[in-house]
């Protein structure tokens, strides 16, 4: 009886969320057709990491942090393909649909009901872009690829130092010193870019990973 009443209150439950295409996402019940690569560029260009808390004028997406991850994941593996990499750009892809990036220590806290929410999503980007699982191998070289970003995000990015990353954050990874991202656009060193940047330029990989990837619109 109590699960039966669950179901029809999470039935009645509202999540829509209108996309600026003009697509709607409803976020308890998604289907790979909710959304647009610009929809997705745009929300990941507007979802923030570190609680949105930044050293720089402008916090750091998530678009631009993906990014670096896929750069960072080439340079450990050049023989990538351009589905390995596009799974890499979108490793974060169902943030930019919920609009939220939950600092990791906080996610136990979320419960139950989000971690299903979150994996739903994540697996209608998997169906729609047409991403093969993870195995264990790849996963530990994106999560090395994941930390490295991170740590360096931390020190560059958000403030923290070298030691902290370390003994407060527990981050047990190299904090880089040249950005990957200055050498791949010319841009400024760890700056964090505005959100019209990020989006145009995450599309871009978008896009071209996918031609590349022989996947279709």
């Amino acid at each position: 009886m109590h699960n039966t009443a669950s179901a029809d209150a999470l039935a009645n439950t509202r999540a829509w969320v209108r996309m600026p295409s003009g697509k709607r996402l409803d976020l308890l019940n998604p289907t790979p057709f909710d959304w647009d690569d610009a929809d997705l560029a745009l929300g990941l260009a507007r979802t923030y990491r570190w609680g949105g808390h930044s050293a720089w004028p402008l916090p750091l997406s998530v678009a631009q942090h993906s990014i670096a991850v896929m750069l960072l994941r080439r340079a450990m593996a050049p023989a990538s393909t351009p589905v390995q990499e596009l799974r890499e750009l979108l490793h974060d892809a169902e943030e930019g649909l919920l609009g939220f990036d939950a600092i990791s220590v906080i996610k136990p806290f979320l419960g139950e009901g989000f971690r299903a929410l979150t994996q739903r999503l994540e697996h209608m980007v998997f169906l729609r872009y047409g991403l093969p699982a993870w195995t264990d191998k790849e996963h530990r070289l994106h999560k090395q690829a994941d930390r490295l970003a991170a740590a360096s995000e931390a020190v560059h990015v958000t403030g923290w130092t070298r030691d902290e990353v370390r003994r407060t954050l527990k981050i047990r990874a190299d904090v880089l010193d040249q950005d990957p991202l200055a050498a791949h656009y010319g841009c400024t060193p760890w700056e964090p870019w505005p959100p019209g940047v990020a989006a145009e330029r995450f599309l871009a990989e978008l896009e071209r990973l996918k031609r590349e990837a022989g996947h279709g619109a």
